[in-house]
């Protein structure tokens, strides 16, 4: 199995394709597994992209952990992958929810290397009490097959996704309970006492193609607070799509595919204009 010790952290992680190094991290409590399945659909059809999909301290198959303390030491265990996979290249990032915070402190700490981000329902604000948030609605329900399920399979699934049906069942079972199933809840605790970062995100201008992408009915990170931020990001894109809740990659994997596409297109432009022509 591909692991990587690191200061504080023997780390999993799991490795696609080549080119462009695209670093994947995951949210808080499931594992890569939601990253996989929420990007590789794009990448069957887009050669040249180096994908990392790593699990988070606490998660997944990433062993030897406990002398992480907070979401800084997190933070530093990732950008330690980092140097040690990748070192000297530059990369790009995508992540959903508590891994859009990660990619936040990534811009933060060595923005030169990043040639943009792409953030999936992310985590804007750590605590939750401040967070502004919409109300859970779910949509788009096949009654038939809920009533195929367990009583607490359909209360666990009525209680985050807005469109349900057998497929994103399957792809909510597979992608993101696998992961829930496994995490170290006593760790993550821990690191939720220190669940923000001690320095400051999103102070410097961050002038590289990005993309947030939210869900209107997310009622676990919102997307109001994107705005609060959007004015450090001149070159963001900022979408809120309908019928989708915090499994957004889930409900809406169409219009996400669309705009992760669109993203990256826009970074091979940038860099392209950012290359300097040697006569």
């Amino acid at each position: 199995m591909p692991y990587c010790q690191l200061k504080k952290v023997n780390m999993y992680y799991e490795e696609i394709g080549s080119g462009t190094p695209i670093v994947m991290i995951h949210g808080f409590s499931p594992d890569h597994r939601l990253m996989k399945g929420c990007m590789e659909p794009i990448f069957q059809e887009k050669d040249g992209y180096r994908r990392i999909y790593l699990d988070l301290p606490g998660m997944g198959q990433t062993k030897d952990y406990e002398t992480i303390n907070n979401t800084d030491e997190m933070l530093e265990a990732v950008m330690e992958l980092i140097e040690k996979l990748i070192p000297g290249e530059d990369f790009l990032l995508a992540g959903q929810s508590y891994g859009g915070y990660m990619i936040r402190g990534i811009i933060t700490k060595m923005p030169e290397r990043v040639l943009g981000a792409a953030l999936i329902c992310p985590m804007i604000v750590p605590d939750h009490a401040d967070r502004t948030l919409p109300q859970h609605k779910a949509l788009q329900v096949d009654e038939n097959f809920l009533a195929t399920l367990t009583k607490e399979e359909r209360e666990d699934f009525l209680g985050i996704n807005v469109r349900l049906n057998e497929h994103t069942w399957k792809r909510y079972s597979e992608e993101v309970v696998s992961g829930l199933k496994i995490a170290d809840y006593e760790f993550l605790a821990k690191i939720e006492k220190n669940y923000g970062y001690t320095f400051e995100v999103d102070q410097v201008e961050f002038a590289k193609p990005m993309l947030f992408i939210t869900g209107r009915q997310d009622h676990i990170t919102g997307y109001k607070d994107v705005y609060d931020i959007l004015d450090n990001y001149p070159r963001a894109t900022f979408s809120v799509i309908d019928v989708a809740g915090h499994n957004l990659h889930i409900d809406q994997q169409e219009i996400l595919n669309l705009q992760i596409n669109e993203w990256m297109d826009r970074v091979n432009v940038n860099r392209q204009e950012s290359t300097p022509i040697i006569p």
